[in-house]
């Protein structure tokens, strides 16, 4: 990558704060002080799967991925540093020296002052979405979601148990989400009949109590174990990280026979009564590689996800996970802005509110470029956390979903859930934001 000249701003060392925009759903985003130097990934591995493939990170400083607000901390206007649209994402870097932060990029960059860090991202935003011909955005759903209590040995008798135990108490839930456990193998979206005997027969029990029938998927991604990998390797774009025990690949969606299958499986989905799609580990779509079609990584991912619209039709909803920040805006109606809440084998997350930061950070993005999902609200005893994610949740959270086995909820849990589920903001943005990172 090779870096030029933006801009070169006097800033209080002490005083002086940057605001990095990262690569992704799970990339850290937040303030800084002008003295530190920004989260980095601890392994290759981490820079695969929460940082942008290919962008090398400078030892120290700050590196933004399409956005860095820089409030000098001296009484001097705010100055923010953006992409001009979403044709490409210029990678845009800032280093302390002495008192002068200089700032640099890889691509186009458009510059203004603003009174303060939230008015610029505001300012930001607006301009952003405009570009990117955001449509009008609506309320969103209240969604009841199978990961948090069954992660990947979920089977269909697990929801029609919750959906029951939903409709008796008549909690406030649009939508029942089918998480990860259903498929066949990530890249192969076929269900395991011996989990989910019938996908359709699922999707019409939960329609029948008037709710939304909703599912997830990793669609640009594939495990090398899967039959996806193994009978089309021309499919495959490059290394995208490790998990279901395996190594992921990302997908070249200029492909056409690719694009084919995809479309075909999503179309399969959306005929089956699902209209709610939770579509994650995107960032595979976006790696760096030779592609079969003359695009741009960004262009190929955007391709991506407009050809999932076409096949799932206006009306479905689309939650983006691990996915691309600046380049998914206008294609989806909601976005994850945080890692997850925890992960299987650290149920306790460690003593860590790990998505507070992010979803903190990116309020602002919540009634402009989509509604933002904070991700699931766990409101059963044994989550330790309970009490103050849930407080996150309910002051940040766009989307709101709860993620626990019913049956399992005590008197608290119960409340937060009907309380949190039942009160959603509306698809505007959010007023009086603290400043991201304070």
């Amino acid at each position: 990558m090779t870096f030029t000249s933006v801009d070169e701003v006097t800033v209080s060392p002490v005083h002086g704060r940057v605001y990095e925009e990262g690569w992704q759903s799970w990339s850290p985003t937040t303030s800084y002080g002008v003295s530190g130097t920004s989260r980095r990934p601890e392994s290759t591995l981490r820079h695969l799967m929460r940082f942008r493939a290919g962008a090398e990170q400078p030892a120290t400083g700050f590196h933004g991925e399409g956005l860095l607000v820089i409030n000098p901390g001296t009484g001097a206007p705010v100055r923010v540093y953006g992409a001009p649209t979403t044709g490409e994402i210029p990678s845009i870097r800032a280093e302390l020296a002495g008192d002068t932060l200089m700032v640099t990029a890889n691509g186009p960059v458009s510059m203004f002052e603003a009174a303060d860090t939230a008015a610029g991202l505001a300012q930001f935003g607006d301009t952003f979405a405009a570009a990117a011909s955001v449509p009008p955005l609506e309320n969103p759903p209240a969604v009841w979601c199978s990961w948090y209590r069954y992660f990947e040995n979920v089977v269909e008798q697990d929801l029609l148990e919750n959906l029951e135990a939903i409709e008796r108490l008549n909690l406030p839930v649009d939508v029942i989400q089918l998480d990860d456990g259903w498929e066949a193998g990530v890249g192969d979206w076929t269900p395991l009949q011996q989990k989910f005997g019938s996908l359709p027969g699922l999707a019409q029990r939960i329609q029948q109590t008037g709710r939304r029938a909703g599912i997830w998927l990793a669609p640009f991604m594939a495990g090398a174990g899967s039959e996806l990998a193994q009978n089309h390797p021309d499919w495959l774009l490059g290394e995208a990280g490790f998990n279901w025990g395996q190594d992921l690949h990302g997908l070249d969606l200029t492909n056409p026979a690719l694009r084919d299958y995809l479309w075909t499986s999503f179309r399969n989905l959306r005929e089956d009564g699902f209209d709610y799609f939770k579509l994650d580990f995107l960032y595979g779509g976006a790696l760096p590689g030779d592609r079969h079609g003359d695009l741009t990584a960004v262009e190929a991912y955007r391709s991506g996800l407009e050809l999932i619209r076409d096949a799932v039709g206006p009306d479905s909803f689309l939650l983006g996970c691990g996915a691309p920040i600046l380049p998914s805006v206008g294609l989806v109606n909601g976005m994850r802005v945080s890692p997850d809440t925890f992960h299987e084998d650290a149920p306790d997350a460690r003593g860590e509110l790990r998505g507070a930061m992010g979803t903190t950070a990116r309020a602002w993005q919540h009634g402009r470029f989509w509604v933002n999902d904070p991700d699931c609200l766990v409101a059963r005893p044994t989550f330790a956390l309970r009490e103050p994610w849930a407080a996150v949740v309910e002051r940040f959270g766009g989307l709101r979903s709860a993620s626990d086995r019913i049956a399992e909820l005590d008197e608290w849990g119960l409340e937060a859930t009907r309380r949190i589920l039942g009160n959603a903001p509306p698809p505007s943005p959010f007023p009086d934001l603290p400043a991201p990172g304070a």
